[in-house]
């Protein structure tokens, strides 16, 4: 019997469960989808150990993702018991216990969750097997050998998370009922929400108030930029101004949103003829009344939409100049360097077995790697045979634009910036080009370096000068700037002049990097540098894989276990430097490939979540107050009002309370993503004209799905209870 009611009241209510059963669903469907990636590895030729950290990356990510869609149905679940709570009154009027009252609330829960987990696997089947065709093409990768799959560890995943979600709702449910007298359960319907108002006068000024700081929350991120290169004796304080600023932005979102309703009253009540129009003044009456109660809530929403759009915008940003910058910043199949210890490093030197020193003869790296020994402690051990995989290759010295026994570099990225009356490019005041200055290389270096890319000769004369850099547009377009304006620059006993007019990207890496690797090189003729008397910083090996040689006898080679070789050692037995990075051109297009797939995944799936909780959260609190304003809406019926100018009234409150987050959190948005993009700069140009795009379209179709559930659903019980009139 309590089956037999509960299902007739799960159909006789369809529409108010609607936005439960549709957001329940949605997240089923995005739980289950995310979390088949260790499936979809099967497909696509991904590594186990990256399969395995994805998959327990997106797990925790789900649990918490969870926790927050629990707090959502629970919070649209209490619109529900706010139309109902006469029904169930009634049946306890009528001779049912509130145990059956319950039972009957645990039977319709139950009814609508299993609905959602039916519809919401179903879709998040199809969706995975879709998924698996765009994880190919994020990660880079083939698909081989695909079929139609079904994760029973991402359906269990779901499942557990669903059923928590009931229970936490269920529980949510009975403290009401069970709390509840059955007067105050029968005059529900008749029982409004409190509503506190405020002098519009005192609401504009907190509205001003809430835009001056919102201003001053911009200029300070705008102006200080994120505490990434602070030194690291000014960090803390760096930290301390930006949690200063976020602190300032989120209180003046939150006066905003307070003043909000009073400013627009003060407003449109100068403009008469607006004011008296039609139902203007009832509209502005009912959403005064509305933002007061709402307007935290409104505040944080728009935070909410800040975090989804930054991280999803930034986030696929970021992929983007990843997958960029890593065309250009590996033209080697393999790159090794050996770093060189300078006056600096002798003077704050460690303790070592050994006495260190400063090197007078750079190392052939080709030589010198045989010190490393393939397979150690094996029978097969043998010593690493660069010669025996490599065929084309160079070698190439960079030295330290301090000479020796001086203190200050010779030339640096500040002292250029200065010339050309440029700001020092955000992210760059620790970097080695400003702190140590620019590295130099030799002329006869950088066109054996330039001959190996397969490039014409460069001519210096007697006092030429090139810069090279293999960053971002921020740090170049100083470079060209310097090159352009023909800056002269001091070189210790000559005045050098650029030979070009603009630093040549293509002939500007020296080792193979994901993101760049050279900040800044100066090159300079052969005689200035060694009359400079300067000291080596770094040796550069380049070179491509001989022909004929198979994956396993290249990369595989370069990647079997090793034992390194021991220190760097001079004739004399001195320390004189240490190995730097080894990398390989697939090693990092397949560390590209998992970083960018990494962080375009977690974007997407916070990012989806969020704008879903948040456009819920609006239409529970629309469609809540709508069922509030049902006495309104018959007695302007009964006035003589149309249903349709009713209906019109309503979307116009909606349509604020559903656009001025949205406008806020795409203000924030704009403003963090510019400091972001400023430093994402840093590794190579960037363009979100597309992402931006891509992810306003993903954005409102949903946003706007749920504004249009709201604009519908309301207008049905916006009939009812004109039709409730006409009934009387």
């Amino acid at each position: 019997m309590l089956c037999k009611l509960a299902w007739g009241n799960v159909r006789r209510a369809g529409k108010d469960y609607l936005v439960y059963l549709l957001t329940l669903t949605l997240a089923v469907s995005v739980f289950y989808a995310f979390n088949t990636i260790s499936i979809q590895v099967d497909f696509v030729s991904m590594e186990e150990a990256l399969s395995q950290l994805l998959g327990g990356i997106f797990s925790g990510l789900t649990l918490f993702l969870a926790a927050v869609m629990g707090f959502l149905m629970v919070y649209a679940n209490g619109f529900i018991m706010k139309r109902r709570k006469k029904e169930f009154g009634l049946y306890q009027v009528l001779g049912m216990s509130r145990g059956q009252v319950a039972r009957v609330m645990a039977l319709e829960t139950a009814i609508v969750s299993g609905a959602a987990l039916v519809l919401g696997i179903l879709f998040g089947v199809g969706v995975s097997q879709l998924m698996t065709f765009f994880t190919a093409s994020i990660f880079k990768t083939q698909i081989a050998n695909f079929h139609f799959f079904f994760s029973m560890q991402a359906f269990t995943l779901t499942v557990g998370c669903l059923f928590v979600i009931f229970l936490v709702t269920l529980a949510f449910n009975l403290l009401v009922v069970g709390r509840t007298s059955i007067i105050d359960l029968m005059s529900a319907g008749r029982q409004n929400e409190a509503i506190k108002t405020r002098s519009p006068m005192l609401s504009a000024v907190v509205f001003v108030l809430g835009v001056i700081l919102i201003g001053v929350a911009y200029y300070r991120l705008l102006r200080d930029g994120l505490p990434v290169d602070a030194p690291a004796a000014e960090m803390d304080a760096a930290m301390n101004q930006f949690a200063l600023t976020t602190g300032i932005v989120v209180a003046g979102t939150i006066l905003f949103f307070f003043g909000l309703s009073g400013f627009l009253l003060k407003m449109l009540q100068g403009a008469k003829g607006l004011y008296w129009r039609g139902l203007n003044m009832f509209t502005l009456r009912q959403l005064s009344a509305k933002v007061n109660t709402v307007s935290f809530s409104m505040a944080m929403i728009s935070m909410i939409l800040f975090l989804a759009i930054t991280s999803v915008t930034g986030g696929m940003s970021i992929a983007n100049v990843m997958n960029t910058s890593v065309e250009r910043n590996n033209p080697a199949d393999y790159s090794r360097i050996v770093i060189y210890y300078g006056e600096r490093t002798l003077e704050n030197s460690y303790d070592s077995d050994r006495p260190m020193g400063i090197a007078e003869e750079p190392f052939d790296i080709v030589e010198l790697s045989k010190g490393d020994r393939v397979n150690p402690g094996l029978a097969n051990e043998e010593a690493f045979d660069l010669d025996g995989i490599l065929g084309k290759r160079v070698q190439v010295e960079g030295y330290d634009s301090t000479p020796r026994g001086g203190s200050e570099p010779l030339v640096t990225l500040n002292q250029l910036c200065e010339a050309v009356d440029m700001p020092l490019p955000v992210g760059t005041g620790s970097a080695n080009s400003n702190v140590m200055g620019l590295q130099v290389m030799k002329e006869s270096d950088y066109n054996r370096y330039r001959a190996f890319r397969g490039l014409g000769e460069v001519d210096l004369g007697s006092d030429g000068y090139l810069l090279t850099s293999d960053m971002g547009e921020t740090v170049n377009k100083v470079y060209d700037a310097a090159m352009r304006e023909d800056v002269a620059i001091p070189f210790g006993d000559v005045t050098l002049h650029p030979r070009a007019k603009e630093v040549d990207e293509d002939a500007s890496t020296f080792a193979d990097s994901s993101m760049g690797s050279n900040s800044g090189t100066i090159i300079v003729p052969d005689a200035v540098a060694e009359r400079a008397n300067l000291p080596l910083y770094a040796s550069y090996l380049l070179g491509d894989y001989r022909e004929g040689l198979t994956y396993e006898e290249t990369e595989g080679y370069v990647r079997a276990d090793r034992g390194w070789a021991p220190d760097l050692c001079d004739a004399n037995g001195r320390e004189v430097g240490l190995w730097g990075m080894e990398m390989t051109r697939i090693q990092n297009y397949e560390g590209t490939n998992t970083m960018n797939g990494l962080i375009s995944y977690l974007a997407i799936y916070i990012g989806f979540v969020l704008v879903i909780a948040c456009a819920a959260i609006l239409t529970i609190q629309q469609l809540s107050s709508v069922a509030d304003s049902g006495k309104n809406c018959r007695i302007l019926s009964e006035l003589g009002t149309s249903r349709h100018e009713i209906v019109r009234s309503m979307l116009a409150q909606q349509a604020v309370f559903f656009v001025f987050p949205l406008i806020m959190g795409v203000a924030h948005s704009m403003v963090a993503l510019h400091v972001v993009i400023e430093i994402v700069a840093l590794f190579g140009g960037i363009s979100i004209g597309m992402t931006v795009a891509a992810t306003c379209a993903i954005f409102l179709l949903c946003y706007g799905g749920y504004f249009m559930v709201t604009y519908f659903m309301s207008k049905g019980i916006v009939s009812d209870a004109i039709r409730v009139r006409h009934a009387h």
